[in-house]
């Protein structure tokens, strides 16, 4: 991919992986706080965080979440009939990536985890 805006400093990290806690709306928000702490970024807002309910495919079913920083955004997709996860960090400042890996391994209770920085 080319970099269109080399002056803009932008950092992106998709972590996936299944979990073994219970996940809900509470969860989220914890880990929400957990992995801003632990990269010492910035929230200017709280979590928004939806829930699918019973609606669309049973597979597709969870939540859908969003935190704003002041350096850009973090997303988490769950997928609890899976207990699949998906986590979006994208940030206008750098951050330590092994930290954010392993925070969400040990949050979430994975395994293994896979993950693409690009």
């Amino acid at each position: 991919m080319k970099n269109l805006a080399p002056d803009i400093i932008r950092q992106r990290l998709l972590i996936e992986g299944f979990y073994t806690i219970n996940v809900d709306e509470k969860a989220i928000g914890d880990y929400f706080r957990k992995i801003t702490d632990s990269l010492k970024l910035r929230t200017y807002g709280e979590p928004t965080i939806f829930s699918t309910g019973k609606t669309g495919k049973e597979i597709n079913q969870g939540y859908d979440a969003f935190v704003p920083l002041i350096d850009s955004g973090i997303s988490v997709y769950i997928w609890a009939n899976a207990k699949f996860f998906s986590v979006i960090i994208y940030t206008c400042k750098d951050f330590d990536e092994s930290v954010a890996k392993e925070v969400t391994k040990q949050f979430f209770g994975s395994e293994n985890i896979e993950f693409l920085s690009f």
